[in-house]
């Protein structure tokens, strides 16, 4: 959740029934800040990648929570749709709870060490303490007891979204090649997915990248550029659109090379797009500007007044507005994009929704 590393995608999607499945499987969760439930509140870090402080959490919780939202994420809305808990952050004390799942993600981080080092726990790290989480569950519940819990789990992503912006906005000595870059950022996605398989895991989901150059904080960003229109940054949407190209290619080499592995991807890209041109199609009337920050479009990341900038601006009704701060989705947005993940149809989720994918033995 940096000022600049920390853009993410956010989708909305026509309006789906939720129903709930009858039995049970946890749900593990890993990424950057439209994930992360507050394990940054318990990291050394800064400001810019939390949002332990008013207004966020305001709508649901009437506290903030760490959640760089007004309210509940993604892996809140699918734990209550699959008839779980609130899945418990890692740092959360409470370990018996683990069962049903943990959530690792952390504001800011991305699939490599270097995005955001020292302020946020990246990729590999959060395999290290899915092992360690792993490790309890054998002796909570025994070998086999684990194993089969491992094993029909979830396991759900949203990464790639800081390492992209890293790459955008580092200056002109920025040692790779956009190809040398993907390389590196699915290699070590692959090699968490492969530690985690190792595990017992079986099941993974991985939301892909939106255009992310019409974000309110990028829109900010091209006018500072001298793009006067306040259109999205072309340049950086194509970043996502080379990650998304290759994240089907990658996911379905895994699927041959390890027996069991199953894998949907959520195409965040897609619903994002028209959402944006078509707001009131998802229940929206503001989808360039955010209900909270300042500067154009509120594109600044001042919400709340405990980052670089101090000031900023609150709009009277969230529910008109696709994005709470001018990164992230309102707890609105979420939903929608929630229901859609859910019980969606295959031009959006596939090859499994996550009703299905839930309930698919492994």
């Amino acid at each position: 959740m940096a000022l600049i590393s920390s853009f993410y995608i956010f989708v909305l999607v026509a309006h789906f029934a939720t129903p709930v499945v009858c039995h049970q499987a946890a749900l593990f969760v890993f990424g950057d800040s439209i994930f992360d439930p507050g394990n940054n509140n318990y990291i050394n870090t800064i400001a810019s990648f939390q949002a332990n402080y008013f207004p966020y959490g305001e709508s649901f919780f009437k506290y903030p929570t760490g959640r760089t939202s007004n309210g509940r994420l993604i892996p809140d809305f699918i734990a209550e749709y699959a008839n779980l808990p609130l899945i418990p952050l890692y740092f959360q004390n409470g370990k018996k709870h683990f069962i049903h799942g943990v959530n690792f993600a952390s504001a800011g981080s991305g699939c490599l060490a270097e995005t955001s080092r020292g302020f946020a726990i990246d990729l590999q790290t959060q395999l290290k303490y899915f092992k360690n989480v792993a490790k309890l569950l054998k002796k909570k519940v025994g070998r086999r007891k684990s194993k089969q819990i491992l094993s029909n789990a979830i396991y759900i992503f949203s990464t790639a979204n800081n390492d992209m912006f890293a790459s955008l906005t580092a200056n002109s000595t920025f040692p790779y090649s956009d190809r040398e870059y993907l390389h590196m950022i699915m290699g070590n996605l692959t090699s968490v997915w492969k530690g985690i398989y190792k595990e017992g895991g079986r099941k993974f989901v991985m939301l892909n990248l939106g255009p992310l150059g019409c974000l309110p904080s990028v829109r900010a960003l091209n006018l500072q550029i001298g793009v006067t229109n306040g259109s999205c940054m072309e340049k950086a949407t194509n970043k996502a659109k080379m990650f998304n190209s290759a994240l089907p290619k990658m996911l379905k080499k895994l699927e041959k090379q390890l027996p069991g592995f199953k894998y949907t991807i959520f195409n965040f890209f897609k619903v994002f797009a028209d959402s944006i041109h078509n707001p009131t199609k998802y229940g929206f009337k503001i989808s360039k500007t955010s209900c909270c920050g300042t500067g154009p479009f509120r594109g600044i990341l001042s919400c709340g007044g405990k980052r670089q900038v101090k000031e900023y601006e609150l709009c009277n009704n969230v529910k008109d507005y696709l994005f709470f701060d001018s990164t992230h989705p309102s707890e609105q947005a979420y939903q929608k994009y929630s229901e859609l993940l859910w019980n969606g149809t295959p031009d959006v989720v596939a090859p499994y929704n996550l009703k299905s994918f839930f309930e698919l033995s492994t």
